[in-house]
């Protein structure tokens, strides 16, 4: 049959335009590659990258001691020296990169003072505290202590702080016990059997002079006197006079400054002939400064920070001159041994930190079990669950006689 024309150019058309559309269909089904602009291509590859790591939360460690008051002259270098060691550890990047927040309270140097600083320290969320700088102090807060179950360090002496053993707390400075040790050893060797004994009426000295008591039958003395003075007394001429009737070889004393520097003094002023002993409270600037010369012919059991330039190169003589001299070139002033105590118990806070986490119970349990061989300023610590001081006497003091308004290595 034959198509006119019309018919063809429709027949035509219509064949062109399904062609047209089966185009269309295969362009749609595989779409034509496009290169896309630079300035996307970056946008995208921005938006791809993995977001930085939120910086770790501040660890908090909480510290107590006696700025003001009393026990200042202990206190300041023992707050001087944590916030000393939390400045060079968080330049360093702090604890596995969480810098620490010091929360630092003032107890004035006072017991009521000290419990109202670490319910704050509580309150403000810490995971550990270290303070306390007259055992008064630390023994006033250990209820709320084991209470909170708050891991706890103490700077101060008294062997009651650990003995017997409680639970969350733990200290650094040598006890009264292993002073009294050392001074008897010494007059033992002396040959002084007949001794006087005089104490600040508080936590501190009655400690010292129950631990006196109980030691003392063991190395052969006889205790001819025995007197007690209250804290802030300007004069203990009275009770030293008594003590001098009983004619003693030597007389111990035990408190801290500035009672302790009154003591020396009017032991000076009535003519004593013996020795004057004092106990390792005094080991510290403000003592030689309140005494005068009266203090030359102390001896007093103390850490080996006093003497560290006359110990033989090693690590232990190391530490006690880093810290020294760090301690100087920041505050002017060489460190205590007080400050010393406040080192102890802040690095092994840190330690602890470091190794356990900041869960509270993790901290304890590391402090007890986790630190061994500890290098510290005090001594070389070693924890145990039975023993929350860790010192041990052939490492925790040097005998010390004031000569010249200096400290010196007591040679025999």
């Amino acid at each position: 049959m034959k198509l006119h024309r019309p018919a063809k150019a429709f027949l035509s058309l219509a064949l062109a335009s399904m062609f047209a559309v089966s185009m269309v269909g295969c362009s749609s089904s595989k779409p034509a590659e496009t290169t896309k602009p630079a300035e996307a291509t970056k946008t995208e590859a921005k938006a791809e990258a993995p977001k930085p790591a939120e910086p770790a939360k501040p660890v908090k460690i909480g510290v107590f001691f006696s700025v003001t008051g009393g026990a200042s002259s202990l206190g300041k270098g023992e707050m001087d020296t944590v916030k000393m060691l939390a400045e060079q550890i968080n330049a360093k990047g702090g604890i596995k990169g969480a810098k620490i927040e010091l929360v630092e309270v003032d107890d004035k140097s006072l017991e009521t003072e000290a419990v109202l600083a670490v319910k704050k320290l509580i309150q403000e969320g810490v995971v550990g505290i270290v303070g306390g700088t007259t055992s008064g102090n630390t023994l006033a807060v250990i209820d709320t202590i084991q209470k909170e179950q708050m891991p706890f360090i103490s700077a101060a002496a008294s062997i009651a702080i650990v003995k017997p053993v409680k639970e969350w707390v733990f200290k650094t400075p040598q006890s009264d016990e292993q002073a009294i040790i050392k001074i008897l050893e010494h007059t033992k060797a002396k040959g002084w059997t007949k001794l006087g004994w005089i104490n600040i009426n508080n936590a501190y000295g009655d400690s010292g002079r129950a631990e006196f008591e109980r030691l003392s039958k063991n190395y052969g003395v006889e205790i001819v006197a025995s007197e007690r003075y209250n804290p802030k007394d300007t004069d203990m001429t009275a009770q030293l006079t008594r003590i001098k009737g009983k004619n003693p070889q030597a007389v111990i004393n035990w408190s801290t400054p500035p009672e302790a520097s009154i003591v020396t003094r009017n032991f000076k002023q009535i003519g004593f002939s013996g020795p004057l002993y004092q106990s390792h409270g005094v080991a510290n600037g403000a003592f030689l400064e309140q005494s005068g010369d009266a203090a030359n012919g102390v001896i007093l059991p103390a850490g080996y920070l006093l003497v560290a330039d006359g110990l033989p190169d090693g690590p232990r003589k190391k530490v006690l001159v880093d810290y020294a001299s760090q301690f100087k070139a920041k505050y002017g002033s060489d460190p205590n041994t007080f400050g010393g105590h406040a080192w102890d118990g802040f690095m092994m806070m840190v330690s602890a930190i470091e190794n356990a986490g900041t869960d509270k119970a993790k901290i304890r349990d590391y402090l007890e079990s986790g630190i061994k061989s500890f290098p510290g300023i005090t001594g070389t610590f070693t924890m145990k669950k039975d023993d929350h001081m860790g010192l041990h006497n052939e490492d925790a003091f040097a005998l010390i006689e004031i000569k010249g308004g200096k400290w010196t290595l007591l040679s025999k």
